[in-house]
C-alpha cells in the first residue's frame, strides 16, 4: 500500500557563489587564438548566468614542471559569481578543449573575496 505525502513547493532562491578560475593555455597558440579562447569561455560563463568581476591575463610563464612536454604556458584568471551548477559544465568544456593544459576553480569565502578585492586595487595602482 502506497501513501503519498503532500508535496510542498518552496520558492527556490538561486545562491550565487564567488569563484576564481585560473587556467593555463598551450604556449603554441597565437594571440588571436588565445583571445578567442578566453572570449569563448567568458561568454560560456555569462550564458550560465555568471557576473564577471575580473579578468586577468598573467601572460606567458615558465612552468615548475613540464605539462604535455611544454615548459611554459599562458596564464589567465577569471573572477566571477555564478550558481554552483555552472561549474561542472565549465570544467567539462575545459577537459574537452585541447588548448587547455591545466585549470583550477576555487570557491572563495568572504576572506578570499576581500583579499581578491585588495589585489585588484593594488594592480590598478601599479597600472
Amino acid at each position: 500500500m502506497c501513501i503519498f505525502a503532500p508535496v510542498l513547493t518552496i520558492n527556490k532562491q538561486i545562491i550565487m557563489n564567488h569563484y576564481e578560475t585560473v587556467f593555463i593555455l598551450n604556449p603554441v597558440l597565437s594571440d588571436d587564438q588565445i583571445k578567442e579562447t578566453v572570449k569563448k569561455y567568458e561568454d560560456f560563463l555569462v550564458s550560465k548566468g555568471a557576473k564577471m568581476i575580473a579578468k586577468e591575463d598573467w601572460g606567458l610563464k615558465k612552468l615548475a614542471y613540464p605539462i604535455q612536454n611544454k615548459k611554459s604556458g599562458f596564464y589567465h584568471l577569471f573572477e566571477y559569481t555564478v550558481a554552483g551548477e555552472a561549474i561542472e559544465p565549465l570544467e567539462l568544456e575545459f577537459r574537452r578543449d585541447e588548448r587547455f593544459m591545466r585549470y583550477l576553480t576555487v570557491k572563495l569565502d568572504k576572506h578570499a573575496v576581500a583579499w581578491a578585492e585588495r589585489r585588484r586595487e593594488r594592480n590598478k595602482q601599479k597600472a
